[in-house]
């Protein structure tokens, strides 16, 4: 049975998007089709990313250490 699935090429691995129903050690033929993206694309993603970042809060109770306090190796 075949399966599709996508995956991100990384660091000389691909990270596959989701699991497939294979036993352990079990023999594949894998054929590799680059997935092109449009500009468009990249930029809805952005957008969205830094959407993302723009709505988290982030809280600290009490002052923030200083960079000293942060470095210090004693």
């Amino acid at each position: 049975m075949a399966q599709i699935t996508e995956a991100v090429y990384t660091r000389g691995v691909l990270k596959l998007a989701a699991d497939l129903d294979l036993r352990e050690q079990q023999r594949v033929r894998v054929i590799v089709e680059p997935i092109e993206e449009s500009r468009g694309d990249r930029d809805a993603a952005v957008a969205r990313l830094k959407a993302g970042i723009a709505s988290m809060r982030f809280f600290s109770k009490g002052p923030l250490p200083t960079r000293e306090q942060l470095h210090d190796r004693v």
